[in-house]
């Protein structure tokens, strides 16, 4: 039997990278998971430590060690699928035909 559904998007891993960390990746890799800035994770990580009296600063550590960290020729998430849509674009676009002169 032969199947006709469509190719999947790769799904998202919760990973370590090993180009963008500050310490171990923890926060980097959960920026990439939840598609937010790192450095937000980064300070809400800090605010959550001081709130709860450095209760949440176990939690590093603990993802640290659960974490996988990502492999080294793995892309960087997320994996761009068409690489025109993900092309800049100027403004105003530049005309596609020369002007002639007149």
């Amino acid at each position: 039997m032969t199947s006709t559904s469509t190719p999947h998007a790769p799904y998202k891993q919760l990973r370590r990278p090993t180009t963008d960390r500050m310490v171990a990746g923890v926060a980097s890799g959960l920026g990439r998971y939840f598609a937010v800035d790192p450095t937000l994770v980064r300070v809400l990580f800090a605010v959550a430590t001081l709130v709860t009296g450095g209760l949440a600063a176990l939690a590093y550590p603990i993802m640290w060690f659960l974490m996988p960290e990502e492999p080294a020729g793995a892309p960087a998430w997320p994996h761009p699928t068409d690489p025109a849509a993900t092309a800049p674009t100027t403004w105003p676009q530049p005309p596609t035909t020369p002007p002639t002169a007149g």
